[in-house]
């Protein structure tokens, strides 16, 4: 990943952390005494954000530090990994219901 990723994946975790705290940019930056203009800033990936800022935003958003540079993205590894790991479950599931109903056939 590169800073300009890192950048976007900080922004939208800061932004998605806001909404979830239903905190506006004015009432987020009064909280963590930022100004207005640089936490848009941040949200829009035109200034680097500070240790101290990341460790106050953090503690506003009630998410430890690190969680705000967590992506959502997953890799196409990853992605075929769970896919086959749900294959798996529901194969298993279908599995026991044809046992279940060899033991308990339906009235019907």
């Amino acid at each position: 990943m590169d800073e300009q990723e890192l950048r976007k994946v900080l922004s939208a975790n800061i932004r998605k952390g806001r909404m979830k705290a239903d905190l506006s940019q004015i009432a987020l930056a009064e909280k963590i005494k930022i100004s207005a203009n640089y936490l848009s800033n941040i949200e829009r990936c035109k200034a680097w954000i500070t240790p101290p800022t990341i460790i106050k935003l953090a503690k506003a958003l009630e998410i430890e530090p690190h969680e705000l540079f967590v992506s959502d993205k997953i890799t196409y590894e990853e992605k075929d990994t769970i896919q086959a790991y749900a294959e798996e479950n529901v194969k298993a599931v279908l599995d026991l219901f044809g046992k279940l109903k060899t033991h308990y056939p339906s009235n019907t």
